[in-house]
């Protein structure tokens, strides 16, 4: 797998975050110091991050509507509920691809 295959895979995932309202938008000048100040390494980090904070509030909102609190509604949960799995599904097949990369990197003659 090529560089340019792993970037087509980071731009989707940018993509997709912007689609379901998961990243907040910001200037192109924003994205590239944001990616050098952590290469990609950081934008992994950060991409697992929101994940995992999707999954907290999901989780957290579930919670609440089974306990009964006023202003949380079923279709609201469910549909946070889902984002969260999109996410989550997303960041696996990026790790699925990225250590088939890893795989096939290694299995090069030296």
């Amino acid at each position: 797998m090529s560089i340019a295959a792993i970037e087509s895979v980071l731009q989707q995932m940018r993509a997709t975050a912007l689609q379901t309202g998961f990243a907040t938008t910001h200037r192109a000048s924003d994205a590239a110091e944001s990616s050098q100040a952590g290469g990609f390494a950081g934008e992994l980090q950060r991409t697992l991050s929101r994940i995992s904070g999707m999954q907290q509030e999901a989780y957290g909102k579930a919670e609440a509507f089974e306990l009964g609190k006023p202003g949380v509604a079923l279709n609201d949960v469910m549909v946070d509920l889902q984002k969260a799995n999109v996410a989550f599904q997303t960041g696996l097949q990026v790790r699925n691809r990225l250590v088939a990369a890893y795989q096939e990197v290694m299995s090069l003659p030296a």
